[in-house]
């Protein structure tokens, strides 16, 4: 592709397809992270490339970054061989104080947007190029193996600049049954962190009472 189409960049697969293969489980929808090009650009590419070797590959639809709903980075999605497919770029973030929305979203290097993310067994990046995992938060295989769920920064750092991610460690743990670290229970019962969930339900489709059964989950399980 990059002969045919003259791109120039790095792919890297990213997040719940590299954390499920280790798993041994099956997933079906693939986030490609890439290094100075956006989604939709390198997705047009892709398209054109694919048609040239008669693969059949749907038109590439562009989702809109939106913020208020944790969806931070503009992408690209299309779906080839039944398989959906979700372009990004590598990003930075800075946050303002007292706000989940990033004030700056530029591009970034595999660690700068490893540590970005919500847990280290979601921070695991497959190097198509080099055919290898990547762990750049130097914890996220080994969480794996020992099932833990923990933050790349710390718990209340990551917990600031998304309170969504207080609900997404709850629910990784439960579905994998793993277990979350002392300091990240500890982050997660913050009254001024659970503040801002319940705030964040005010302005997305999530009900008061969705996300206040998740929270009693902390005083039920790790009490």
């Amino acid at each position: 592709m990059k002969e045919a189409e003259g791109v120039q960049t790095s792919c890297r697969i990213a997040g719940g397809w590299v954390r499920d293969k280790l798993l041994g489980s099956q997933c079906n929808d693939i986030d490609i992270a890439l290094e100075n090009m956006m989604g939709v650009a390198f997705a047009e590419h892709f398209v054109a490339f694919c048609s040239t070797k008669n693969l059949v590959v749907k038109n590439v639809a562009k989702i809109e970054s939106n913020p208020d709903q944790s969806k931070h980075l503009e992408t690209a999605r299309t779906t080839i061989l039944g398989i959906e497919l979700d372009f990004v770029n590598l990003r930075s973030e800075e946050y303002a104080e007292n706000s989940r929305i990033p004030t700056q979203v530029a591009f970034g290097t595999p660690l700068q947007d490893a540590v970005r993310r919500d847990i280290t067994i979601n921070a695991l990046f497959y190097n198509v190029h080099t055919r290898l995992v990547e762990d750049h938060t130097g914890k996220g295989l080994d969480d794996l193996k020992t099932g833990t769920v923990r933050t790349p920064l710390s718990p209340r750092e990551t917990f600031t600049d998304d309170p969504l991610r207080v609900l997404r460690c709850i629910r990784f743990a439960s579905r994998f049954g793993f277990f979350m670290v002392p300091e990240l229970q500890d982050a997660a019962k913050d009254p001024t962190i659970q503040a801002s969930v319940t705030s964040f339900a005010e302005r997305t489709t999530c009900c008061d009472s969705c996300i206040g059964r998740m929270l009693n989950v902390l005083d039920v399980t790790y009490a």
